[in-house]
Formats: structure tokens, sequence, C-alpha cells
């Protein structure tokens, strides 16, 4: 149960702080856009996913089992967190977060860190393709620059966005694109670079000096604030339980899983070993955190950890410098912020779901077992058609009950060797 900021503070030096400042400063300038960009196509102001890397940021960091873990708003919740405000508002969503996180941190006093290990990989597979899907598909009205709203169910959006493309937007297609490219090129010829913001910041650059026509966040949602708001405590009554109670699950077990995923992929990048009730712990603490500064739910992120890694980053100091550092740049630069380019930020979400799918390994998963094969294309098609609760309720119920056939198929077959 012991943070592991406790741990490594033991024998702190000052190489280690220089490292871990200059990865502090790198993952920063990471998570701006990606935070932003995440709580736009979520359904909420760009505002909350600032104030959710920079609140549950720090207390992921200070109060995590893992020593290079980064966390904040991820790509996996934009689809939980759209369909809680859809239904229940943002208010809603708030008081669904810290439900959430208390779910957490009994999770992890009653050391529930080993048993989400034992979710069938597939399944995480499945609603992590599903997930991507959708977040793809959320984000073409802005890369294309297309006008008017579009349902947010997969099967009724798709239709509307094929009648609307000939109307796109060819300046936003433009920077969408070129964003793309310039991230993808970074990230290959300066992997230590924080290519994300260079390339946002180029072409968001160049709407502003061309006078293109092509929405910014100032545009649609007005200024950024400057500070972070003063926590309140969110309205939760009995009812307000009962309803939300079923969304709060998922966002714990999301939380709890790809916090506990994040972690292990760094274990491997630094050679390490992480405290996995530690880490729920820290999870559940970060997400009341967020809820009460009116943050988005919050974990672990792959992407900003291996960043951290990449950039040097030695002990959990380094993801509290990255907090730190994102505050100072609400503080002192949130109207620059502004100018970032819609488009720009829809090619960034873009790349990010097509990483998220993890296409490298989709010819693993189909020489896989044919039950696993199945049981992850059953949990994508149902997380992209139905929703979350559905498909992860329905994938780990199969996956368990296809484990309990394998035994029992193993038990019948086994026979004592003779004596």
């Amino acid at each position: 149960m012991t943070p592991k900021l406790l741990t490594t503070l033991k024998t702190y030096n000052r190489a280690e702080f220089g490292s871990d400042f200059f990865a502090g400063i790198t993952v920063a300038l990471v998570a701006l856009p990606l935070s932003i960009a995440i709580a736009i196509a979520s359904g909420a102001a760009p505002a909350a996913g600032f104030v959710t890397a920079i609140v549950a940021g720090f207390l992921i960091s200070a109060l995590g089992g893992s020593r290079v873990q980064i966390g904040g708003p991820t790509g996996a919740f934009i689809v939980v967190v759209a369909g809680v405000i859809a239904t229940h508002g943002y208010s809603g969503l708030v008081a669904a977060t810290f439900l959430a996180g208390i779910i957490l941190i009994i999770a992890g006093l009653f050391r529930a860190g080993q048993l989400m290990r034992h979710v069938p990989e597939a399944v995480i597979n499945g609603f992590t393709i599903g997930i991507a899907v959708i977040i793809g598909t959320s984000q073409l009205p802005d890369f294309f620059g297309l006008a008017g709203t579009f349902p947010a169910d997969f099967l009724e959006k798709v239709p509307e966005l094929v009648h609307a493309l000939p109307d796109f937007n060819p300046a936003a297609l433009a920077i969408g694109l070129a964003t793309m490219v310039l991230i993808t090129l970074l990230r290959r010829a300066f992997p230590r670079l924080p290519g994300l913001i260079v390339a946002v910041a180029l072409t968001s650059g160049a709407v502003a000096l061309l006078d293109l026509p092509v929405e910014t966040i100032q545009s649609r949602f007005g200024a950024l604030p400057q500070n972070l708001p003063a926590p309140v405590l969110p309205d939760l009554g009995l009812n307000t339980i009962r309803e939300l109670l079923p969304s709060a699950l998922i966002i714990a077990f999301l939380a709890g899983v790809e916090s506990l995923l994040s972690a292990m992929v760094a274990d491997r990048m630094i050679g390490g070993k992480h405290r996995s009730n530690a880490e729920l712990m820290a999870q559940g603490w970060a997400n009341i955190g967020s809820s009460l500064f009116g943050g988005l739910p919050a974990t672990g992120a792959i992407a900003r950890t291996a960043t951290n890694v990449r950039a040097g980053g030695k002990t959990p100091v380094a993801g509290i410098i990255h907090a730190l550092v994102l505050l100072a740049i609400m503080m002192l630069a949130a109207p620059l912020a502004g100018y970032l380019a819609l488009p720009a930020l829809s090619g960034l979400l873009l790349l990010t779901a097509w990483n998220m799918s993890e296409p490298h390994h989709w010819g693993t998963y189909l020489r896989a077992r044919r039950s696993d094969v199945a049981l992850l294309l059953i949990t994508l098609v149902l997380t992209v058609l139905t929703d979350l609760t559905v498909a992860i309720g329905t994938g780990i119920a199969l996956g368990l009950a296809i484990r309990l056939s394998r035994r029992g198929v193993e038990d019948a077959d086994w026979t004592p060797r003779d004596k």
C-alpha cells in the first residue's frame, strides 16, 4: 500500500531530479493538447481536461504504486463520459466520478489489484479496439470541418457523416492532415521531442497567421480559465447514487484496468515492479480529487507514461512536475491555448485512436484460439453498437465460461501416473 514516492525519496539525488525535471516538462507538453482534445471529444468543456490532468495527474504520481506512471484523462473514457453527460448531465458525470473514486479506494483496501489482472485479454483488446473505432468516428466532423450536429449512436452517425461529406471544409481537412503528418514525422525523427504540442502549435499557428476559416477552441468554447476552480462536493442523494452506480462501476473498472495495464507496460520498460493495490488507491483519490474540481475521470495513461520513460523519468517526481508545469501553463498561457485549431486536435485524436487499437498486434489476435478471437469480436461489436456496460459484462461472463470449460476439458483428459 506504500506509495512509490515515499520509497524513492529515501535515496533521491540531484541527478535523478534533473532527469525527472526534463521528463516532467516533456510529458506536460504532450499532455496539454491531449487532455484538451479528450475533454472536447467527451462533450465536456476544454478546461475540464486541463483540470483533470493537473489534479488527477498530481495525485496519481504522489500516491501511486508505480515509479513512472503518468495519470490524467484518457481516450478510453471518451465513450463513457459522453454517455453519462448525455444521460445525466455534467453534474451527473462529476458525481459518478466521485463514486468511482470511492469504489477504487475500497478495491485497493480489499487488495483487488491482483484480481484486475484476471480479466480476459481478449475482452480488454476487444473493447479497446471498439473504443478506438468510436473515438475515430467522433472526430470526423471536426477533422473535415462539417457543420451541424451528428447523432451519438454509431449506426445513425455513419450515414449522416457520409451524407455531409460533400460539404467538407478544405482548410479544416488540410490542417488535420498536416497535423497527423507532422506528428508522425516528428515522432520518428525526434522521439524525445514533445512532437504532439509542436505539431498542433505549428498547424494552429498557420490557421491564425493565414486567417483560415477553421474553428479554434476560443471561437467555439470561449477563453480558457487561468486558475483552478474552487473545490465543490458533488450532490450525492440516495436517488442520485442509485442512478449513477452502474456508470460509476464502469468508470472504476476502466480506471483500474487501464492504470494497471499502463503500470505493467512501465515495469517492462524500466525493469521494475509496481504495487497494484497502492495504484488502485491512488486512482481512487485521483478521481475523487478530479471530481471535486469539476474534472473528468482519470487513470494511468500508457502513451504519456511511455513518453515519461523515454524522456528519462526516474521517479514519481516527474509526474508531479508534469502536473505543476500544466498548472503554470494554465495560469500564464491559457489564452494562447485558446488558439489551438479543432481540426488539429481531431487529427491528434485520430492518431491516438489508431495507436490505441494496436494494429501491429491484429495478426497475433487473429492467430489466437478461435474462442479468444470470437470473444474479442463479440466485445468489439457490442462496444461499438451498444455500450461498455453491456460489452464488458458480456465479455467477462463469456470469458469466465470459456476458462471454466477449458479447465473442465483439461481435468477430463488428466489421468494419474501409474505407481
